[in-house]
């Protein structure tokens, strides 16, 4: 595989909490299911010598306060410690568009933004009519995505397609309409940055659901195709398991575990987990 073609990639923790029980977090009855468990927010930073992608972009102070988030910091700032600055970035994955994928789009203001056309049309359409729909949105972000769309920085995507050499996005519809993944070569394999196809390693693992779902057989049959794009189960990257932090190297001593180097090995196995 030539050398433009294989990737650095990161996954930056910049907000957390606590949900009030593990229920909360399966639609599938699941066991101790009165345990707190942590929820991690992540942005991910895919990079080689020719160029980064930033791969979502979190949300705003204000909307981690809504959301009783701790250890807050704001993306812009985790990205300038890894030599990145958030106003020369040209590219930047929106996965979907809730609020906590898809903030803070101004500080991006050179980026083109890849996003699923059915994502777009669903946010700017009569299904945010729908009060369980459009909480999860925010307002401010959709017309902040409005007027990058109106100065012609939005690339549209009806399915599948490439972004670069090498990297590939994925529809996985299921928690959102326009949910997809990024699929990146990395020297121990392809990777696939599945961000919220599946919220957790079990829930694609044991094949159960996220209780923010727009369709649980779409949810599903998502998690078949995962299987399928990554090269093993270790190549898989959740959206919002704190469990990338400890199976992952630091990236950077000084930033502990909240930046891991998800192309080096995997400290150790999912099947030391789950089998």
């Amino acid at each position: 595989m030539a050398a433009d073609e294989t990737y650095e990639v990161f996954a930056l923790r910049y907000a957390e909490r606590t949900a009030r029980a593990r229920q909360e977090l399966f639609l599938e009855p699941v066991d101790d299911h009165d345990s707190p468990m942590p929820l991690a927010y992540y942005i991910w930073v895919v990079r080689n010598e020719n160029r980064t992608i930033i791969v979502d972009t979190g949300f705003n102070q204000h909307q981690g306060k809504l959301r009783g988030c701790s250890a807050m910091r704001l993306p812009r700032l985790m990205l300038a410690e890894l030599g990145i600055d958030a106003a020369k970035v040209e590219d930047v994955v929106i996965t979907h568009m809730h609020n906590d994928h898809a903030g803070n789009l101004s500080e991006f203001p050179r980026a083109r933004f890849h996003i699923q056309e059915r994502e777009a049309q669903v946010t700017t359409g009569r299904w945010m009519l729908d009060d369980d729909q459009r909480h999860f949105y925010s307002a401010d972000d959709i017309a902040e995505f409005v007027h990058r769309l109106f100065e012609k920085r939005v690339v549209f995507y009806s399915g599948d397609g490439d972004i670069a050499p090498g990297l590939t996005l994925h529809a996985l519809p299921g928690h959102t309409m326009g949910m997809q993944a990024l699929r990146v070569p990395t020297k121990r394999g392809n990777l696939l940055l599945a961000s919220d196809a599946t919220h957790y390693y079990e829930h694609w693992k044991r094949r159960v659901t996220f209780p923010i779902c727009w369709s649980r057989p779409a949810t599903k049959e998502s998690y078949r195709m995962i299987e399928g794009l990554a090269d093993s189960e270790d190549h898989v990257i959740p959206g919002h398991d704190p469990l990338v932090c400890s199976l992952y190297p630091a990236a950077f001593p000084a930033l502990g575990d909240q930046v891991v180097r998800l192309d080096a090995a995997p400290l150790r196995s999912l099947r030391d987990i789950f089998d």
